[in-house]
């Protein structure tokens, strides 16, 4: 195992490297930058190293900078965590020759499964079913482009070769359509991802988004974990995933790890990945992409099958050989991980930023929340509004219904807006609960309810007379000065903030944010 581990990351899945290094008495190395300087990865680790301003094109993303504070402070290994230079080849290159174990696949794997026309070929030449489409589009040949889309069939998709997240995507519907459509998704690809080149492919609609956690490692051994089901995405990003699929029985699932397997054989994967696939109504399904990482919706897995999986990462980047199938553990139960993302979910999604005064994760058996929140982060405006993930585990999946609504009910962050309300509403959607649901169905059939309707002069006065009491309660505790004793004020503005917020959040159950907020 290694002994010193960089993380070259941030916000939640830092810490969640982190966690697992500690366990495994594995010290860690944060890099930060100056927006992050108060962050709990920094303060968590063994050692920290300054990186550059907030901006993450120049500091996370900046392969030098981070392999000379690995060089610093003797780091032997450097964990990617996802997004940032997680699917750079360039970075695991750098590793490599800087003699640091790369937690993660060879840069071979990586070029391989990063651009997406190389892998539609690879997958093709190893038998895997991929979506009918093109690779070879010009974007300057558009009369090439509508011969291929003519053949293909609408509607389509124009899809970025490089990068990931949604982005570098359109949905054509028309011949019309299309010439705009390869301007705008190879000009946000470029942008994105330094990379115009795009492909089309025909928009299996409806469909689900189903996915299966492989590991593998430098033995030639390879491992599925399952399935996990994504359909519940808003602008091609996932809000809301779980573990098992409920459109997935078992003879599917053998045949989804199986093809799940052989994508990560046919380019000589190492570690941890994700194959994604479309399910079609019909049962058939179709090769999407390879993310050639950990994904941010792992935790389900985990939670079914009873594995670290980032514990496998550094055990297998080490060398070491998987367990047999004898010795993985088996599925059981159910799990639902709902992202907690700095957004008002009344408004449109608006993101907000700020100060968070108060937080209070929820408590219980089968409940994770693995977040950056703490009272008195200042959430940065450079990097995503991903705040954390709320995960719930029980016997089935109407229990872990429940169990992640009460879980949200629990959760109180007061200073700024999160989508906590949306899940909340999401979870009391008739087709969500019966699980008839495809990643087209949220922008089309789900709509947000409107905010908890409630006096806010009524709540201002409650909060006062609240206030008033608990003020004069120590004003009238003695004459030894309790109520001027050092740090009362903070616990009182404390106390406000979140009394504040236990309002709203009684009144709607779904309240917005607490006292001042954005």
């Amino acid at each position: 195992m290694p002994k010193r581990v960089l993380l070259a990351n941030r916000g939640e899945i830092a810490l969640r490297v982190q966690r697992s290094c500690r366990e495994l008495g594995i010290e860690t190395v944060a890099v930060y930058s100056e927006a992050d300087r108060d962050a709990l990865h920094v303060r968590n680790a063994d050692a920290a190293v300054l990186i550059g301003p907030g901006p993450a094109t120049q500091s996370y993303l900046v392969i030098d900078k981070i392999i000379e504070a690995a060089r610093q402070t003797g780091a032997d290994a450097v964990h990617p965590g996802y997004g940032f230079l997680s699917e750079n080849p360039a970075f695991a290159e750098a590793c490599d020759a800087a003699g640091i174990t790369f937690i993660g696949p060879p840069a071979s794997a990586m070029q391989a499964m990063g651009d997406k026309v190389q892998a539609r070929r690879l997958m093709e030449s190893a038998g895997v079913p991929v979506v009918p489409g093109a690779e070879d589009i010009d974007p300057q040949n558009v009369e090439h482009a509508r011969a291929e889309a003519e053949r293909i069939g609408f509607p389509l998709l124009v899809k970025a070769a490089s990068g990931g997240g949604g982005r570098g995507i359109r949905i054509v519907e028309s011949i019309d359509e299309l010439e705009d459509a390869m301007r705008v998704s190879g000009t946000e690809a470029a942008a994105a991802f330094g990379d115009a080149t795009i492909f089309l492919e025909k928009y299996v609609s409806p469909a689900r988004h189903v996915e299966v956690q492989v590991m593998a490692d430098a033995h030639g051994n390879v491992r599925a974990f399952g399935e996990r089901e994504c359909s519940i995405q808003r602008r091609r990003q996932k809000l809301i995933e779980e573990a098992p699929s409920v459109a997935v029985d078992e003879e599917l699932r053998a045949r989804l790890c199986d093809v799940a397997v052989t994508a990560a054989r046919s380019c000589g994967y190492r570690n941890a990945g994700t194959v994604e696939f479309l399910l079609g109504e019909d049962g058939e399904f179709y090769f999407l992409e390879m993310n050639a990482r950990l994904q941010v919706e792992h935790p389900v897995t985990e939670f079914v099958y009873g594995v670290d999986l980032v514990a496998l990462q550094l055990a297998v980047a080490d060398g070491e050989p998987l367990p047999d199938d004898a010795g993985l553990p088996q599925p059981h139960g159910w799990a639902i991980e709902a992202r907690i993302n700095a957004e008002n979910a009344y408004a449109n999604f608006a993101p907000s930023f700020g100060l968070v005064r108060r937080v209070e994760p929820p408590l219980g058996p089968g409940v994770r929340f693995d977040s950056m929140l703490y009272d008195g982060l200042d959430v940065p405006i450079f990097y995503d509004s991903l705040l954390g993930k709320l995960i719930v585990w029980a016997e089935d999946r109407p229990a872990a219904i429940e169990r992640l609504r009460r879980a949200l009910q629990d959760l109180l962050v007061a200073g700024i807006d999160t989508n906590a309300p949306f899940h909340l509403a999401l979870l009391d959607h008739p087709d969500y609960v019966s699980g008839a649901v495809d990643t087209g169905w949220l922008e089309r059939e789900f709509e947000m309810p409107p905010p908890p309707e409630g006096d806010p002069s009524e709540l201002t006065a409650l909060i006062a007379a609240a206030l008033a009491s608990s003020m004069g309660s120590a004003r009238g505790s003695g004459a030894n000065g309790a109520a001027g004793a050092p740090g009362r004020g903070w616990a009182l503005a404390g106390r406000s903030d979140a009394l504040g917020a236990r309002v709203r959040h009684a009144e709607g159950r779904g309240w917005r944010s607490g006292i001042g907020s954005s």
